[in-house]
């Protein structure tokens, strides 16, 4: 996005852009010496090059543009309504909330822990469960097993089967977690088919953590990938795939190929998309997260064929709020994969209120991937509470008209808002880092209400006009301490009394 400088949330000149495309890229900007601004974007680093046979054809990745006098919260909303109506294969689907195993488990996977687990969370109301790396031949750490994607036998004596219909019949879906584009050196894969990977000749093959990437660009590799992975979600009724990609290239070589370093990418890319498009054309029921160690991997090309994107490993709920309102510059809250885990939080060793950890997630899809077995009843409880919450207003959130009222900042409330597009509902997130000792709260002035209309706290039953919400503000209630938080709920009313005095929220 560029703006002259002066551009706010509400207002001025923004011009913006967004490349659909997975792979290699780069954008220029360029200010000409009349000091005229122009930018320009499209796959490759140094410019493409693609040898063409006869009657072969070349379509570059789409660069899609826009412009907008209304700032760059108007810049925003056109973007979701741009990738909801344009991008996404299933844009008016409601995602579930979802448990992921993988704090809880790590790679001590197994049956009979995975459907103890599975139970507690179907019992805080998860409806996507999510079992996460581990579960494959060779995989007790990460030195081993990528490429290998078969249930470990000793852990999974009759296979995915019997998990797989106990998630069923608590009630939830089922999810697994792949890595198709990674083989680690310690697999069969890899001793069977050591030229399946990115390499020059006579070089060493960088390992990052203890993998090495398959060559997506070579058929045979896409193919083999199509193939396991038909397989696995025909043979065990899988809903819902966790697609991981988490390293870097490194010697990005294709040495059968004379003309490989050109054709590399765009390949890549190509078969990428091929295996995707092929594995849900097989599997119309089944739903794909885009996940690349957080936000390697999010753009409007792979967002055209899966339902909802990991933005970041960083699962610390106050470095989500910033990342979160970077994330929905472009993309909306429909998309955005956002987790409760456990404190101290496993990157940042901080620890927040479990409120804040819920009313951060809740700002998107809301997950859940922390240790149920070592949270006290009390803590249970507030997590089902906060899941139940959450279901009530989801609709507003995935579907809603978003509208950044307060960015992140450390000496004042982060605030967001949610409203449905018939401007019936609203939900607004509040957090506050550090409170404001002397100071008053500054009252939240929302946006894109019904101006004639009035609006009912759904907590306290306080009824308020839109106009004064829009004009003065509300100020939500925040519990006293440090990384408070809050959420409110209005719903439109009609011919009912304003309350007299200052609004306040809840």
């Amino acid at each position: 996005m560029l703006d002259a400088g002066d551009a706010t949330e509400e207002r001025g000149e923004v011009w913006s852009a967004a490349l659909a495309w997975s792979g290699s890229w780069h954008l220029t900007v360029q200010r000409t010496p009349d000091g005229r601004t122009a930018f320009t974007g499209g796959a490759g680093h140094g410019g493409t090059a693609l040898p063409l046979g006869p009657g072969e054809e070349y379509a570059t990745p789409r660069f899609a543009a826009l412009y907008t006098d209304g700032g760059f919260g108007a810049a925003s909303r056109s973007w979701h309504a741009y990738v909801l109506t344009h991008v996404l294969p299933h844009p008016d689907e409601t995602r579930p909330v979802l448990f992921n195993s993988w704090e809880a488990t790590g790679f001590d996977v197994d049956e009979a822990g995975q459907k103890e687990l599975a139970a507690q969370a179907a019992k805080l109301g998860a409806e996507l469960y999510v079992v996460d790396d581990g579960w494959f031949r060779g995989r007790r750490d990460d030195t081993a097993g990528l490429g290998d994607w078969a249930p470990a036998a000793e852990r999974f004596p009759q296979g995915l089967g019997p998990l797989i219909e106990e998630v069923h019949r608590l009630g939830m879906r089922f999810g697994l977690w792949v890595e198709p584009e990674m083989v680690s050196p310690d697999s069969d894969l890899y001793r069977a088919h050591p030229e399946w990977v990115l390499h020059f000749p006579r070089r060493t093959r960088t390992e990052l953590r203890n993998q090495l990437v398959l060559n997506f660009a070579r058929d045979d590799v896409a193919e083999w990938a199509y193939t396991w992975l038909t397989r696995l979600v025909a043979d065990n009724a899988i809903d819902f795939l966790k697609w991981d990609m988490n390293r870097a290239f490194s010697e990005a070589g294709w040495p059968d190929r004379e003309d490989g370093q050109d054709l590399l990418w765009t390949r890549y890319v190509h078969n990428l998309y091929g295996v995707i498009d092929r594995l849900r054309a097989d599997h119309p029921g089944l739903r794909v997260e885009t996940c690349s160690g957080g936000g390697g991997r999010v753009d409007l090309g792979i967002l055209s064929l899966t339902d909802q994107a990991w933005p970041s490993d960083n699962t610390d709920a106050a470095d989500r709020v910033t990342i979160q309102h970077g994330f929905g510059q472009i993309y909306p809250a429909r998309v955005m994969a956002a987790w409760v885990t456990d404190v101290p939080n496993q990157l940042t060793g901080r620890s927040v209120p479990m409120r804040y950890r819920f009313h951060a997630a809740m700002a998107g899809v809301l997950a859940v991937g922390g240790d149920l077995a070592r949270w006290t009843p009390e803590e249970f409880t507030q997590g089902a509470e906060l899941v139940a919450q959450y279901k009530k207003v989801r609709h507003i959130v995935q579907h809603g008209i978003q509208h950044r009222l307060r960015g992140p900042v450390d000496d004042g409330p982060t605030a967001v808002q949610y409203t449905t597009p018939d401007r019936r509902e609203v939900f607004v997130l509040v957090w506050q880092r550090v409170p404001r000792y002397g100071m008053p709260r500054p009252a939240l002035r929302l946006a894109g209400l019904d101006p004639a209309a009035c609006y009912r706290n759904a907590a306290t039953g306080a009824v308020h006009h839109a106009s004064v919400l829009t004009g003065y503000g509300i100020t939500p209630e925040l519990p006293a301490g440090d990384w408070s938080s809050a959420s409110l709920h209005l719903i439109r009313v009609d011919d009912e009394a304003v309350d007299d005095g200052s609004p306040s929220g809840s």
